[in-house]
């Protein structure tokens, strides 16, 4: 048995409830080998096209005069319902075709970021859906929104991507997973908050999710992280006639790699950067990136990227 910390990429998730649903259907079929194995887990998520199109729903509707409108911070959290309330449905209809028992729920997760974070003056993180040219700076005129046009696929809204400091609720996770309670936690990568003289105050940031899995992780003291993505490895020279397959990594072969500038920004390089975090000066843990569909024979060695400290 392992405890373990498992970060769902955006293919695991879909841009519409219909679609989501039976994405996540086929996600949890690929999960119930965790349960199965008895492993002691928390599941994390992305929520970037989720909680981009409930904030934008959410200000249209107060443009119309039909609802307030609703601060970023939460729409963070209402993605972190809806995504775990499907998660949790998925698992348990799946579990119950098995014949198999076991507690799920869903952590609304609070992180704390630092307020003088230089992430909140140069904002990165994609959120919501693409737009045209013409779309995106008339947004930006309204509503002083900041948008990038994103790998030639059109123009998205970016926010604030501070590193993550510290998990709220980290006391209740770990007692949940004690438990022996599957729990999701740290969707989207957390609702972001500052401390301030008067309590917690939520901030309009999406924090990495890759990078809070990766603080998750270490604050229960997981034996594996597995970060679920497109791929089944990493690669250097990745789509070029040299491409290599990347199967074992050390601390030291991962940061001469990004050295090298071989892992690209918006993908893979913050995904090996919090697997670092993870393994750096712990010889006993190892993170795994590969895919949703390699899940299985990953946990069984067989697939993936293992980086170990």
């Amino acid at each position: 048995m392992s405890k373990m910390v498992v970060a769902l990429g955006g293919n695991a998730l879909g841009k519409s409830p219909e679609e989501q649903l039976q994405l996540v259907k086929n996600t949890a079929a690929s999960l119930i080998g965790l349960v199965r194995d008895d492993h002691q887990v928390v599941i994390s998520h992305g929520n970037g096209p989720q909680v981009g199109q409930i904030n934008l729903g959410m200000n249209y509707a107060a443009e119309h005069g039909k609802t307030a409108a609703f601060p970023f911070p939460e729409c963070g959290a209402m993605s972190q319902g809806y995504i775990g309330y499907h998660l949790q449905q998925s698992l348990q209809n799946e579990l119950a075709k098995r014949n198999m028992d076991k507690n799920f729920v869903t952590t609304i997760t609070q992180i704390e970021v630092d307020q003088d974070d230089t992430a909140f003056q140069k904002p990165t993180k994609p959120v919501g859906d693409f737009y045209s040219k013409e779309q995106a700076a008339q947004i930006e005129a309204e509503k002083g929104y900041t948008f990038v046009e994103d790998a030639g696929r059109g123009y998205r809204q970016v926010v604030a991507s501070p590193l993550p400091k510290s998990i709220i609720e980290i006391n209740s996770i770990k007692t949940l997973v004690e438990h022996g309670d599957l729990v999701i936690a740290g969707g989207g990568g957390g609702v972001p908050v500052i401390k301030t003289e008067t309590g917690l105050k939520g901030v309009p940031a999406v924090i990495d999710k890759d990078r809070s899995s990766a603080l998750l992780a270490d604050n229960i003291d997981a034996d594996k992280l597995i970060i679920l993505t497109a791929v089944d490895y990493v690669y250097v020279n990745y789509n070029k006639p040299e491409q290599k397959v990347l199967k074992q990594l050390s601390v030291e072969e991962a940061q001469k790699y990004m050295d090298d500038g071989q892992f690209a920004a918006g993908s893979m390089l913050p995904k090996v950067q919090a697997c670092l975090s993870f393994v750096k000066g712990h010889p006993e843990r190892e993170a795994i990136i590969t895919s949703l569909n390699g899940f299985d024979d990953a946990l069984k060695g067989n697939l993936g990227t293992v980086i170990h400290g």
